[in-house]
């Protein structure tokens, strides 16, 4: 029960901080809604290559939370010190690649087809955000820190007080006013990159006064680059982020996809992928905890104590995301009316509402999984995992279906349906492949210990 607790505690906390974070998304979806179809529409491809961007480049390394969690269960506190100086020269190169790929998105857009009538404004959107990254890629590091430490605490104040400021200046940069003309969805980027920028300064004067950074020795002079470290973390932040980076592209180039069918097709499927990332920070918030409490138990040496609290980390994943999943079907023909007022968005995102459902009852489940995995080292697998069932069966069996079959492509071609569908069959698959590669990779474990 104590450990539960602390799971718990930790769990609560990270959702609360993701969950104002996920409101950034839910606000920006509201108010480009409320400014216009058109504003929605390429908020809705903006924000999927953006998103795309930056959780794969965020997955790199938030993947360092079991090294500093086992680091920290081990009590060699100022080895973390010295690994967080290290993953800052990762953060760079990372971070300079990220904004390459933002500030210039041709080449997405035009692979994905978006029309034309919407590139001026997701183009406008990308730029604003591409130099929005630093200060974002600086707050995962120190958000992962502090997660392996345990304490979420302060960056989910952050995360809460940055939603705060977010509300009214994505308002007032989309709509305009007070001598500023209304920048419509590019008015929700100016607003992220000032919200961003103001929480990575609070962050480094946290982690200059704190008590709790002290023992780690951060504020020391930086070491020259030390390659074996960095190539360490490459090993297990590249394969997560890639990992990542499937996920999140098996979900967001949907957007792209679904921008040829129009306005109203593409507005529906914002608002769906919204509550679908809305309900993911649950079981996101749940893997963070379990994860580093399980390399805590790693870093001190209980290896049976780890493994019982992975499996209790299954189980919870499988709790939270049936009631998610039930919520949703209840209650899908009222969420709608929240983003928007138009009748025929309301209409189709209500019925994309059923297979959103059935795909977070499956998400939760293998989110939580590939947290565990890493925590034992294993990246490789689920990358393999990811790349065959959710681009291979998920987009691209909803592409089929969409575009290329014929038998379906005269009424799919027009809704967003057949990509939901296809998504929510692959995660289903992959929820039971990594449950299956978690329980053979304790086997084995427990075959290497006789």
């Amino acid at each position: 029960m104590h450990e539960l607790a602390t799971i718990a505690r930790h769990a609560g906390t990270v959702l609360a901080g993701q969950l104002a974070i996920m409101a950034f998304g839910v606000t920006d979806t509201i108010v480009a809604g409320r400014f216009s179809s058109e504003a929605l529409a390429a908020l809705s491809v903006a924000s999927a290559v953006f998103v795309s961007v930056y959780v794969s480049l965020m997955g790199i390394l938030q993947a360092l939370l079991p090294i500093w969690a086992e680091q920290h269960g081990k009590g060699e506190t100022t080895a973390i010190g010295a690994s967080f100086r290290q993953s800052l020269y990762l953060a760079l190169g990372f971070t300079l690649l990220g904004m390459v790929i933002l500030v210039f998105p041709e080449p997405i857009l035009t692979w994905t087809e978006v029309p034309q009538s919407m590139q001026a404004d997701v183009r406008a959107y990308l730029m604003i955000v591409g130099w929005a990254l630093p200060s974002a890629m600086f707050f995962r590091l120190y958000a992962t820190l502090n997660q392996a430490l345990g304490h979420p605490q302060l960056v989910t104040w952050l995360q809460v007080g940055a939603l705060v400021l977010k509300v009214p200046l994505s308002i007032w940069f989309t709509f305009g006013g007070w001598g500023l003309e209304p920048q419509g969805a590019a008015g929700c980027a100016w607003a992220t990159l000032l919200v961003d920028y103001a929480i990575a300064i609070v962050a480094i004067v946290l982690m200059r006064r704190q008590k709790l950074y002290v023992p780690l020795q951060i504020w020391q002079r930086m070491e020259a680059p030390d390659w074996q470290r960095i190539s360490a973390f490459l090993r297990l932040g590249v394969p997560a982020g890639l990992s990542i980076l499937v996920e999140v592209t098996s979900f967001t180039l949907v957007a792209l996809f679904v921008a040829r069918q129009g306005a109203m097709a593409a507005a529906s499927h914002q608002i769906a992928a919204n509550l679908a990332g809305v309900c993911y920070m649950v079981p996101l918030s749940l893997g963070i905890a379990i994860s580093a409490r399980v390399s805590w138990w790693r870093g001190a040496g209980n290896e049976a104590q780890a493994q019982k609290l992975a499996w209790l980390g299954v189980k919870i994943a499988l709790a939270s995301g049936l009631v998610l999943c039930s919520s949703l079907l209840l209650a899908r023909a009222y969420i709608p009316h929240i983003y928007t007022a138009d009748p025929h968005v309301i209409a189709l995102t209500s019925s994309l509402l059923l297979w959103v459902a059935l795909y977070h009852a499956s998400d939760s489940i293998q989110c939580v999984c590939i947290f565990l995995l890493r925590c034992w080292r294993v990246t490789v697998a689920p990358l393999v995992v990811y790349c065959g069932l959710l681009w291979g069966g998920g987009l691209g069996g909803g592409y089929w279906l969409a575009y290329k079959n014929e038998a379906t492509s005269a009424y799919w071609s027009t809704n967003p349906m057949p990509f939901w569908i296809g998504s929510g069959l692959a995660l289903t698959l992959v929820a039971s492949l990594f449950v299956f590669l978690l329980h053979k990779v304790f086997q084995a474990q427990l075959a290497d210990a006789r």
